[in-house]
């Protein structure tokens, strides 16, 4: 069970009752009525094993990349929940965000998404998920952690991938999967010679040849 912001503030305004009026009864009967007003909302608020939660999302990066991990969360229970979720991972991760706050109806689901970037390389293995319930005043609630096994391999970097588009464009013109714009065959008179085999056919010049004793091209 855990205390709010919420209830610290509503604690230190009614606490001007006891400034007004200090004696021992009036603290009894404010440290009573403070409690039983916590106790009611924490007993009010879901249990968050009721709040089932999914990990989904990247395996794999490499280092000084982005990538996404999910954590989907469905309502199993008959009541409305209002909380909060923490994913820890290790610092060199840096995930933003790792807390959450969620507000999902009964048998809702809800899918939240986080983004991890690692300047390390290795295994990345997270700590544990923790599922924080909030009563209907929001003065205290339940917490409950569990450990959510996964694995994010930070691969080295890939620094040369600026150089990728250029070599990938060179490597479709030798395969000649690329319309590339070349200078032809001439055809001025100084470029005419005699036909020989294997010249394309479609290179005779019947005009030259009319006019030679030779075939030419």
């Amino acid at each position: 069970m855990v205390l709010t912001g919420r209830f610290v503030v509503v604690a230190a305004v009614t606490a001007s009752l006891v400034v007004v009026r200090p004696d021992w009864s009036t603290l009894l009967v404010w440290l009573l009525a403070i409690t039983a007003l916590w106790v009611v909302d924490v007993a009010r608020a879901p249990r968050p094993r009721e709040l089932k939660v999914a990990r989904s999302g990247a395996t794999s990066l490499r280092a000084l990349e982005s990538a996404e991990l999910r954590l989907t969360v469905t309502n199993t229970s008959n009541r409305h929940f209002v909380g909060m979720i923490r994913d820890a991972w290790p610092p060199s991760l840096r995930m933003q965000p790792s807390r959450h706050t969620i507000s999902i109806d009964a048998g809702d689901r809800r899918a939240l998404k986080a983004t991890v970037t690692s300047t390390r390389r290795g295994a990345r293995h997270p700590d544990r998920v923790t599922v924080r319930s909030l009563g209907p005043w929001q003065l205290g609630g339940r917490q409950q952690s569990r450990q959510m096994p996964w694995r994010i391999d930070v691969l080295p970097p890939f620094e040369s991938r600026r150089h990728l588009p250029a070599k990938l464009a060179e490597l479709r013109d030798l395969e000649g999967r690329s319309v590339v714009l070349q200078r032809g065959q001439g055809t001025e008179f100084d470029s005419l010679r005699e036909y020989v085999n294997g010249d394309d056919v479609r290179s005779i010049d019947w005009r030259a040849t009319a006019r030679a004793a030779d075939v030419m091209v």
